[in-house]
């Protein structure tokens, strides 16, 4: 899987969002704050307004803040909202990827590797990683020495 610098930033600005739920933050502050340009988290900011994990006011007053609790914002709700859909196969949806021959098995394969991807990315919320209390399934796989080994 590879995560992109917009998906990387829009975690990071939203963990920044849930350290001050009660008021509206303004966008430069957030990106000095995570050393994100400023003109990129500004798009970013605009997808995840569409997304509808964030919601935004202009003026003196105005700023960003979470449309929910962080509890309730998942890890891939933040992708999904940035990059679309957590994992594709040319363009498509796995489930909808046809194959034939020797590589008709390959379809549950690319299914399988969006469940494992989905069992983690939507067991963790902003919140399990803005108070650095993680799930204990996610203590349990990076435990395991090879999930830190480099190949």
């Amino acid at each position: 899987m590879h995560i992109t610098a917009k998906v990387d930033y829009a975690v990071r600005a939203l963990l920044e969002l849930a350290h001050s739920p009660d008021a509206p933050a303004k966008a430069e502050p957030l990106a000095a704050s995570q050393a994100i340009p400023p003109k990129f988290l500004e798009s970013v900011l605009a997808d995840l307004r569409r997304g509808g994990l964030v919601s935004s006011r202009r003026g003196p007053d105005g700023g960003y803040w979470l449309t929910r609790p962080a509890a309730e914002i998942s890890v891939a709700d933040v992708i999904r909202a940035v990059e679309g859909p957590l994992a594709s196969v040319r363009g498509e949806r796995p489930e909808d990827v046809r194959y034939s021959g020797h590589a008709q098995a390959l379809q549950q394969v690319w299914i399988a590797v969006r469940a494992n991807m989905r069992a983690v990315l939507e067991g963790v919320s902003i919140e399990d990683v803005a108070k650095n209390h993680l799930p204990s399934f996610i203590d349990d796989l990076t435990a395991d020495p090879e999930a830190w080994r480099r190949r």
